[in-house]
């Protein structure tokens, strides 16, 4: 039986470079779709769960592209709003040979960075299993870090898991201290945080894995798993010891853009599904992996026969 999920966060129009070089050089883009918290709705409704996106687009051709895709993905928009004053923001994305492609986006002021808690219609949350919120919709504006703290605390008095990925963004806060303090505030309102090694590091002044999830724990968490990149991840429970999970080689990394959110995907499906926490890890990693095929940001999320194919043939690869 699938599980409801609710996630929150801001649809962009994405333009990613047909050819390598700086983006200001480039003259053919192909368009696409973007969004963390959406790239996780993806992901989540292709293995069959019953997903719920908010978020607030302009009234203008972006943002009825965004409103088609998330049909076409089946995933509800319910709590999907146009604005008729504000534009849907976007993203150009640079093609890149190797490393982090570089991306630009156009988003201050945007329709998604004004959706306060007036905006919300009511929203059930006890009919929700798992609500996912990430740092980016925190850091958008004092209206968007509301309504994370309102999903936060709403779904968690509701019994649902609530999960984060703080997947900082530094150039979206006044200063770096300021990113930590409102990072880890909304951390300590969640069950399960979902950081990178180097994220962990900043945000906690810690370098070891453990010490990072230690953290956490003692602000709450009930899971942390850190992920390691190539390496997998770590997880620690306020009931588990510490543990390294392996990550899946892949051949050839087309695009670094979304790994994260695949691994989010791959997490939250399983604990919804019923596999424990090393279970999940493993799904998470493998998605992560997958994702690293592909340059959209979401078009390589697997559906459930291309996930049990990739675990099938790829175990011998794993770290």
């Amino acid at each position: 039986m699938s599980k409801k999920i609710i996630t929150i966060g801001e649809a962009m129009g994405l333009f990613v470079a047909d050819e390598v070089g700086r983006l200001e050089d480039v003259q053919k883009f192909t368009r696409s779709i973007a969004g963390a918290e959406l790239n996780v709705s993806v992901g989540l409704a292709r293995l069959d769960h019953e997903v719920y996106y908010a978020t607030k687009i302009g009234s203008d051709p972006l943002g009825e592209s965004i409103i088609k895709f998330i049909e076409k993905e089946r995933i509800h928009n319910d709590f999907v709003y146009r604005s008729k004053k504000r534009l849907t923001g976007l993203q150009l994305k640079e093609k890149s040979i190797e490393g982090d492609p570089s991306v630009s986006s156009f988003r201050k002021n945007s329709a998604a960075s004004k959706f306060s808690l007036a905006t919300i219609q009511e929203v059930d949350f006890s009919i929700f299993d798992f609500v996912h919120l990430s740092g980016i919709f925190l850091a958008l504006s004092p209206e968007t870090k509301a309504v994370s703290h309102y999903f936060a605390e709403e779904g968690r008095r509701n019994g649902a898991c609530i999960t984060f990925d703080p997947n900082l963004r530094p150039n979206l806060w006044g200063s770096k201290e300021e990113m930590i303090k409102n990072i880890n505030e909304l951390a300590t309102k969640c069950d399960i945080v979902l950081p990178g090694i180097s994220e962990g590091k900043i945000l906690t002044g810690y370098n070891e894995p453990e010490d990072i999830a230690n953290f956490y724990l003692e602000g709450n968490a009930k899971y942390v798993v850190i992920k390691l990149g190539e390496e997998g991840a770590y997880v620690k429970g306020n009931d588990k010891e510490g543990k390294y999970i392996n990550g899946f080689k892949v051949a050839e990394i087309v695009d670094t853009v979304g790994a994260g959110d695949g691994f989010a995907v791959g997490v939250v499906s399983g604990l919804a599904e019923g596999l424990s926490i090393e279970e999940s890890v493993t799904r998470g990693n493998a998605i992560g992996a997958i994702q690293l095929l592909s340059t959209s940001d979401n078009e390589g999320l697997p559906n459930r026969g291309m996930l049990d194919n990739f675990l099938n043939t790829s175990k011998h690869q794993k770290i």
